[in-house]
């Protein structure tokens, strides 16, 4: 019996049924009252567009006259009210008419494309159309430096990474222009989206999201500001020593995500003991968190003014050590095997981990995975020490115990979890 219904039947159907719901949006929008200026239609005007250009359409499918026709004789009735509308109300909107074309559009999309394209064009029309004053929230939030850092963005991963070369610069050392390029687009990406969850997410941040969403970004600046800051704020110190240690978890979230994208098969081997590190770390924070928690009210904090995270002298930085890491580790690994690899990641551990780190997971190096993932876990144990390091000489003498303890634990389950692999 379905099948008996004829096709152009059910598509006018959709078309009224998905007209009538953008009149209804319009008309819960623009309400007639007596500070509002009417609108040239809303809900039975809506559902009059779809239909025509409906008709208009089954009319003469072929070469589309008649509707294109129809679709300028309505152009010129929005122009006349949209001119009014400037004369008497100084309204400059076309937002409405705008969509009037768009549902105007509504009946030859559904004659031609599949159903779901045409949902997905209605249902994107009501959510924007409902999103007006979020946007309006949110470009609030939005000063020019927030759309200098989205355009370098852009440059970086969508412009500069798709046209470099991808051939090594000498032979016997898998170094290109585009492994370079790929290893600062992921960090700056992991950077960002730290960054703009701090903007314009958690904006009034506390201690722990300090520490967590600076765990994401570089756990070591985080441990250095907060262990600083626990100087002043003595009535909070177990908040600042547990963000510490929560800022080491989110750095092996942070490890685990560039293991993911950059080598596969590395992290089939070491995905179980990174997340068992992560849930191990963070139960220690929470433990010292807890543990003879006076319940003092912490202040709202940042990790420190908001800066961009796209600096081109950070990207310079990055890109250099990751040049000369990836020299150094053929060097290594070419005299001195996995002896010379693991001495280096140990030493390594004590800078910047990150461009060793993308730089081994990237690298075609002699040498098995398993002692790809010794040495990644090395360099993180040396870099926990580092951290420790820094925690109790920037931070107060009573806080040395926790910060100890804490981070003694995940460096042991970290060793073990070197000599496992």
């Amino acid at each position: 019996m379905i099948k008996q219904i004829p096709v152009v039947l059910v598509n006018f159907i959709l078309v009224t049924v998905f007209s009538l719901l953008i009149g209804l949006s319009q008309r819960r929008l623009h309400a007639i009252t007596d500070q509002q200026p009417r609108t040239f239609g809303t809900d039975r005007t809506f559902t009059f567009i779809g239909i025509l250009g409906f008709i208009l359409y089954i009319l003469s499918p072929q070469n589309l006259y008649i509707f294109l026709a129809g679709g300028l004789t309505l152009s010129v009735f929005m122009g006349i009210n949209y001119f009014f509308n400037i004369r008497d109300h100084n309204d400059h909107g076309i937002t409405s008419i705008l969509i009037a074309l768009l549902t105007y559009c509504i009946g030859p999309l559904t004659m031609t494309q599949p159903l779901w394209m045409v949902v997905l064009v209605i249902v994107t029309v009501l959510i924007f159309t409902e999103l007006k004053e979020s946007f309006l929230h949110i470009s609030e939030k939005f000063n020019k430096d927030e759309f200098l850092n989205l355009g370098k963005f852009l440059i970086i991963a969508g412009v500069i990474l798709p046209i470099v070369p991808d051939k090594p610069f000498m032979e016997g050392i898998a170094l290109t222009p585009y492994k370079i390029w790929l290893a600062v687009v992921v960090v700056s990406t992991i950077s960002y989206f730290s960054y703009l969850l701090k903007k314009f997410v958690f904006r009034k941040g506390s201690i722990l999201l300090s520490g967590i969403l600076g765990g994401l970004y570089s756990s070591t600046a985080t441990t250095i500001i907060l262990a600083k800051r626990s100087r002043n704020e003595p009535a909070l110190r177990n908040q600042y020593i547990a963000s510490i240690i929560y800022a080491t978890a989110l750095m092996y979230l942070r490890i685990l995500a560039l293991i993911l994208i950059f080598n596969q098969e590395l992290f089939r081997a070491v995905y179980l003991y990174f997340i068992i590190l992560f849930v191990v770390t963070a139960l220690v924070g929470t433990l010292i968190l807890l543990y003879r928690n006076k319940q003092v009210a912490a202040t709202d904090t940042g990790l420190a003014d908001e800066k961009n995270p796209l600096e081109f002298r950070v990207a310079l930085i990055f890109t250099a050590l990751f040049v000369a890491f990836t020299f150094i580790t053929s060097f290594v690994v070419n005299r001195y095997g996995t002896t010379g690899l693991n001495i280096l990641s140990y030493l390594v551990g004590l800078t910047d981990i990150d461009p060793f780190l993308i730089n081994l997971f990237q690298g075609k190096y002699s040498i098995g995975i398993e002692a790809v993932a010794a040495a990644t876990l090395q360099a993180i144990v040396s870099n926990n020490i580092l951290k420790m390091v820094y925690a109790c000489f920037f931070s107060d003498r009573k806080n040395w115990a926790f910060l100890i303890g804490g981070f003694l634990v995940v460096i042991v389950l970290n060793l073990v979890f070197v000599f496992m692999v």
